[in-house]
Parts: structure tokens; C-alpha cells; sequence
């Protein structure tokens, strides 16, 4: 496990000041201003910014019991540039039809026939039709893949890496296949950015994430780290790691804590934005919240 982050918190106003973190930190990590995530929030958390991003899919389905297979699905296929995932993501679901009603009824076989063409980067026909198989498995043995998450859930953890291992651990128990870049394993260090990014948005509700899980605390969720986010991370010495990895993501998220405890990844979205839309300016934003740290 990674080691936790025993840092002191002083709150001032809506300032913190976390110091003495871990030995990967640097010994004062300056003030992150609450103000500034929140007007960021509030400005670009926004559906109408959503779009080109694989979360818009699951807009299209109000059942929680699809919708949870898509978002695994969509997250598991978010690598490589935007405009073939989404177009890889659409073929996969329009191949499937009723999401819950094709994994729970189809069998092994029609699964590898309708996928057996497929071919996206990295993952093979094999691969996806594995993913889907084995989502149908665990949808039928724990009734869903929310309760499949929760089996491997405890209040007491500080955050969700234990329950996300045996839940990577249960697809390759059932299918006999290792999923590798799909549903990577957090035990081998990966900072498993997109398995993170589907439970942010199950877990998470608000005008961005669709929601649907219940019973998950969002308090305990750990930040999707990519390129954009681990970039605008270190330019407000919130890690000192060289490597977006597992620790990084845990460490970026205990920063993010400090200043919205019960909710560390809600920023995440409108943070990716300035990476990902040529109108926003995410230098100015660093500079910005670098000018009033002290």
C-alpha cells in the first residue's frame, strides 16, 4: 500500500498549508487556494465542455445497470487520441445493443463472433470480448458491478485501492484472462487512470458526472491521473514525483483533500479541461494560483 501522507493541516480561511509531507514531497508544500479550484469549477464544469470526451456516452443511458457497463466499457478504451476513441467506443455499443441484456444473456461464443474483427490499438477482438464476458459473469454472480466493487469495499480503508484490486482480481478469476492494459492491476504500481476515472463517474453526481453507484464514498476516490493533470499538478508542487504513478495519484489526491475533503476529485474535469481545450489558458491558471500561494 502507499504510504499515507501524516502531514499537518492548518486551515486558514479558505487557505491550507500541509507541512512535513512524505519523504517524495518537498518539506512545504505552499497554500493551495480554494477560491481558485472553485471558480474553475463553477465556470467550466459544464456539460457543454464535455464534448470530445468518452464520459458523453453514458449520457445516453438512465439505467444505472447499463450505464455502469458503459462507463467501464468507454473508460477501458480511453487511450490514444480522442476522435478514434470515441468512434472505437460507439462501435463497440452499437454492436451490443441493451447493454445489461447482451452481457447477461450472451454467451461466450456470440460474444467472440460479433468482436471477432475488432481490432482498437492494443486491444484485440479477444480482449474486448474477454471485458465483456467477464462483465457478464460478475454482473450475474453479484447482481451488478457496483456490488461487485462493494465486495471488495471497507469504510476503514482510506481510499478505494484495495476494493479496485479484487475487483480487477475478480474479472481475471472468472475469464481465466489477464485484461493487462484494459483493467490494469494496481498491486503492479499503475496509477489506473481510466479504471479511476470510470468510478469517478459512477460514484461522483453533479452536472458533469452522471452517477448511479450510492454506496461508494466519493471522499475515498483517487484522482485519474494523465498527462494534463500529473503537468498542472507539479507546476503547483502538489507531488515532487517524477513518475505518474500509483503513489503519484495518491499523493496528488491527499492534496486535493486539503481543500475538498469529502469530494478530492471534483476538480479533476474542469482541471483536464485546460489541457484539452485551445481556448483555456492553463498556464494562466498556474500562474494564477502560484502568484497567491505563500
Amino acid at each position: 500500500m502507499p504510504e499515507k501522507w501524516p502531514g499537518k493541516i492548518n486551515v486558514r480561511s479558505n487557505r491550507v498549508e500541509i507541512k512535513k509531507g512524505v519523504k517524495s514531497r518537498k518539506d512545504l508544500v505552499p497554500a493551495l487556494s480554494v477560491e481558485h479550484f472553485e471558480a474553475l469549477y463553477a465556470k467550466y464544469n459544464r456539460r457543454e465542455y464535455v464534448h470530445p470526451d468518452p464520459l458523453e456516452f453514458l449520457y445516453d443511458y438512465p439505467d444505472p445497470a447499463d450505464r455502469e457497463i458503459v462507463g467501464l466499457i468507454a473508460s477501458s478504451l480511453a487511450y490514444g487520441a480522442v476522435m478514434q476513441i470515441l468512434k472505437t467506443i460507439g462501435i463497440v455499443l452499437e454492436r451490443i445493443g441493451e447493454p445489461h441484456k447482451f452481457v447477461t444473456n450472451a454467451s461466450r461464443s456470440r460474444i467472440g463472433r460479433t468482436f471477432g474483427d475488432f481490432r482498437y490499438r492494443f486491444t484485440s477482438g479477444e480482449d474486448i470480448a474477454a471485458l465483456l464476458y467477464g462483465i457478464g459473469l460478475l454482473v450475474r454472480k453479484h447482481g451488478s458491478l457496483e456490488k461487485c466493487f462493494l465486495s471488495g469495499y471497507a469504510e476503514e480503508d482510506d481510499n478505494i485501492i484495495n476494493a479496485l484490486t479484487k475487483f480487477v482480481g475478480e474479472f481475471e478469476d472468472v475469464t481465466g484472462y489477464e485484461l493487462g492494459h484494459l483493467l490494469p492491476r494496481p498491486s503492479r504500481g499503475s496509477a489506473c487512470k481510466r479504471l479511476n476515472l470510470f468510478l469517478r463517474w459512477m460514484v461522483r453526481s453533479d452536472d458533469v458526472d452522471p452517477g448511479g453507484w450510492y454506496t461508494v464514498d466519493p471522499g475515498k476516490l483517487l484522482t485519474p491521473i494523465d498527462i494534463h493533470m500529473f503537468r498542472t499538478c507539479c507546476a503547483l508542487s502538489m507531488t515532487a514525483r517524477k513518475q505518474a504513478d500509483l503513489r503519484t495519484a495518491v499523493e496528488i489526491t491527499e492534496a486535493f483533500r486539503t481543500i475538498s475533503p469529502r469530494d478530492p476529485v471534483k476538480y479533476d474535469f474542469a482541471i483536464t479541461r485546460l489541457g484539452i481545450r485551445e481556448e483555456l489558458d492553463p498556464a494562466g491558471f498556474i500562474q494564477m494560483c502560484n502568484h497567491n500561494m505563500v
